[in-house]
C-alpha cells in the first residue's frame, strides 16, 4: 500500500469499516453499491501502486466459481468503478488522470497524492507504540486518535477473497495490539480506576488473548483488588484450557506471581515529572525533529513485519498442536510448546461502532 498519510488530491480511501472513498474537495463519499464493486475497489487498494494481474482478481471476486466470462465481466466492473470515482489527479497534460489504469498484465490504483486511512492508522499507531516509554501520555493520545479511524471490520461490505482476508486479518491484529497498547498508556498514567470495566469487556470479547487478563489483573491490583486479580487469572486459564488446550504464558504466570508476593513493580505510577528535555540545545533538538519522520517509517515497517511474523507463528502452533494431538498416546498427555505469546481467536469482534474524540479521557468503549 503506496499511499501517504495525508492527501495532496484531497481524496482518501478508506478500508477501515465498509469501502468507500471521501472527496475532502466536495465532501462527497463514494460507496460502490455491490460486494463485488466493493470488493474490487478493496483489492486495489490494498495494492495501490501495484499492477495486480487479471486473473488474482478475478480469484477475489469469484473464487473457485467465475463465470463463463470473468475476464469480460471483471472489465465491465472495472468500468463501472472508474466512473464511480471522483475526479483523480491532473496528469502531465493537465487533464485530470484516471485512478485506475490498464495494463497489459492486468490493472493498477495510482495512490495520486491520495491518502488511505489504514495508512494513516498505521503511521499513529507506530508512532505512538514508539512513544509509550518515553511519553505515555502522548502515547495514548496518539493512539486513540489511531483507533477512531475505525469505522467496523477492515474492508467491511465485500466478498473475501486472498488479498482482503488477509489484509483484513492484519489489520484486525494491528488494532488489537494497538488497543492492547492505549490501556498500557493509560495504567503508566495512573488511569487503572477508569481502565478496569473497559479491561472487563475485552477480556469477555477476546478470551483468549493473555494481554487484556495481564492488564486487567494489573488495574484491579492497583485499585486495591488483589483477590479479584488473582480471580481474573483463573478465569483466563479456564478459558485458555478450554479453547486452545494450553496453559497461560510465561508472562501472564508472572504476572499472577508478583500479586501474591506485592512486588513493587505493581505499584501505581508517581505524578509525572517535568519533561527531561526541558531546556535542551535548539540545535541537536532540530536535528531529532528532522529525524523522526525516517524513524516514524522504519517503525510503521517494523510493525507491519512484526504482526506478520505473529501471523506465521499462530499457523504453525496450530498445525504443531494438531500434530501433537493426533500422535499421542491414549492415555498420555498431550504436550503443548510454551511460546509466551499464544494464538489469538479466529473470530471477529462482534460489536463496532465510532470511538470518543481524540481528547477525550476514555479510550474507544464501543471496540473490543
Amino acid at each position: 500500500m503506496e499511499f501517504g498519510a495525508y492527501s495532496g488530491s484531497g481524496v482518501e480511501f478508506r478500508i477501515l469499516g465498509p469501502v468507500e472513498v471521501h472527496d475532502g474537495r466536495t465532501g462527497a463519499r463514494v460507496v460502490p453499491s455491490g460486494p463485488k464493486q466493493r470488493t474490487l475497489l478493496a483489492a486495489l487498494v490494498v495494492r495501490a501502486g501495484e499492477v495486480l494481474a487479471a486473473d488474482r482478481l478475478i480469484d477475489e471476486l469469484w473464487g473457485d466459481r467465475p463465470p463463463a466470462s470473468a475476464a469480460n465481466a471483471l472489465q465491465a466492473h472495472v468500468a463501472r468503478l472508474r466512473r464511480l470515482l471522483p475526479q483523480g489527479p491532473a496528469g502531465p497534460d493537465g487533464d485530470a488522470a484516471e485512478w485506475i489504469s490498464t495494463h497489459p498484465l492486468g490493472y493498477l490504483l495510482r495512490p495520486g497524492g491520495a491518502s488511505s486511512d489504514a495508512q494513516r492508522f498505521q503511521l499513529l499507531s507506530a508512532e505512538g507504540r514508539a512513544l509509550l516509554a518515553g511519553d505515555p501520555d502522548r502515547a495514548a493520545g496518539l493512539l486513540r486518535s489511531a483507533l477512531a479511524l475505525w469505522r467496523g471490520p477492515a474492508l467491511d461490505g465485500g466478498a473475501r477473497g486472498p488479498i482482503c482476508a488477509a489484509e483484513a486479518d492484519r489489520l484486525e491484529e494491528l488494532r488489537l495490539t494497538t488497543l492492547e497498547t492505549l490501556y498500557e498508556a493509560r495504567l503508566r498514567c495512573g488511569g487503572h480506576a477508569d481502565s478496569v470495566r473497559e479491561l472487563e469487556r475485552l477480556t469477555a470479547r477476546h478470551p483468549l488473548r493473555e494481554r487484556f487478563y495481564d492488564l486487567l489483573m494489573l488495574a484491579l491490583y492497583r485499585c486495591g483488588r488483589q483477590g479479584e486479580a488473582l480471580g481474573v487469572y483463573e478465569r483466563a486459564r479456564r478459558r485458555l484450557v478450554d479453547g486452545l488446550g494450553v496453559e497461560p504464558g510465561p508472562a501472564l504466570h508472572g504476572r499472577m506471581e508478583e500479586i501474591l508476593r506485592h512486588a513493587p513493580s505493581l505499584a501505581a505510577p508517581s505524578p509525572a515529572a517535568p519533561a527531561a528535555g526541558a531546556g535542551a540545545d535548539p540545535d541537536r533538538a532540530a536535528d531529532a525533529e528532522a529525524e523522526l519522520p525516517a524513524l516514524r517509517r522504519e517503525i510503521a515497517l517494523l510493525g507491519d513485519r512484526i504482526a506478520v511474523l505473529g501471523r506465521q507463528q499462530q499457523v504453525l502452533l496450530r498445525r504443531l498442536q494438531e500434530l501433537s494431538g493426533a500422535t499421542a498416546r491414549p492415555g498420555m498427555p498431550r504436550q503443548v510448546p510454551d511460546d509466551g505469546r499464544r494464538a489469538s481467536e479466529t473470530f471477529a469482534d462482534p460489536t463496532w461502532g465510532l470511538s470518543p474524540p481524540v481528547n477525550s479521557d476514555k479510550a474507544p468503549a464501543s471496540f473490543g
